[in-house]
């Protein structure tokens, strides 16, 4: 073999082993009303995945009718739990929330709501044992063990829209099923007196690859007519629902 032959061969090779760690995983939640089960909108995720860390990606929201509701920007690179992130939604006049900086011990958010003209910030600190938005998911994941085990694992939760963190832990419920297959619940509140105010968070996942396949609480999204934040049920299927409106080809 020739040396360019021995280059060629090798730049190869490591471009086979860079694009077997790095991939993109696209799916869709399909959202629904938590009390009268009425279908709300679907979410097209994007996920860029290396060496099997989840480091960022978009998800986009799309109402029954196929128009944009808003999008959401996600970038893990700093924390595989806290993501540097963007929501902007269009209802409404518009609203933005997001984590815009991760300095030394701190999270930074920022939000802007309805009709508001000023964006208001918030630095809260960033302790050992925390997660923020969709970083709740990795963070469930990491603890995975421990909570099929039936330990309850506590920990920080950052909440942008409401520029603060809280206290929070997660621990196992009962087993169900999903599709007709085993799955494993988790329950995640408020570790205070605030979850006599705050409805819990359930999630749902498929125990042998964690793979998350119904979340049941607070959606990102808000009922366009309150501008209060729905109660849905999300779930995330092998097949699309029935009752699931057809999303246009152009925001595929």
């Amino acid at each position: 073999m020739s040396w360019s032959q021995a280059s060629l061969a090798i730049a190869l090779a490591l471009s086979a082993a860079a694009a077997a760690g790095e991939e993109t995983l696209k799916f869709r939640g399909y959202a629904y009303d938590l009390a009268s089960d009425r279908f709300l909108y679907t979410e097209l995720h994007q996920q860029r995945i290396v060496d099997q860390r989840w480091l960022g990606g978009t998800i986009l929201y799309v109402a029954p009718d196929g128009s944009e509701i808003g999008r959401k920007a996600l970038d893990f690179s700093q924390d595989p739990f806290v993501p540097l992130y963007r929501l902007e939604l269009k209802p409404r006049g518009g609203y933005t929330e997001g984590i815009s900086s991760l300095p030394a011990g701190r999270i930074e958010m920022t939000r802007q709501g309805y009709g508001a003209r000023d964006v208001e910030h918030a630095s809260v600190k960033r302790p050992q044992h925390v997660a923020a938005d969709s970083g709740l998911h990795a963070f469930i994941r990491e603890h995975f063990s421990e909570l099929l085990a039936g330990r309850t694992v506590t920990f920080t939760f950052a909440v942008a829209g409401n520029l603060d963190a809280y206290k929070f832990r997660a621990r196992r419920l009962p087993d169900t099923t999903f599709e007709g297959q085993p799955a494993v619940r988790f329950r995640v509140e408020p570790d205070s007196l605030l979850r006599w105010l705050v409805d819990p968070l359930e999630l749902t996942y498929e125990a042998g690859r964690r793979k998350l396949l119904e979340y049941r609480g607070i959606s990102n999204l808000h009922d366009p007519a309150t501008g209060k934040a729905y109660n849905a049920r999300i779930v995330y299927p092998s097949s699309p629902p029935a009752d699931a409106p057809p999303v246009p080809a152009g925001l595929e």
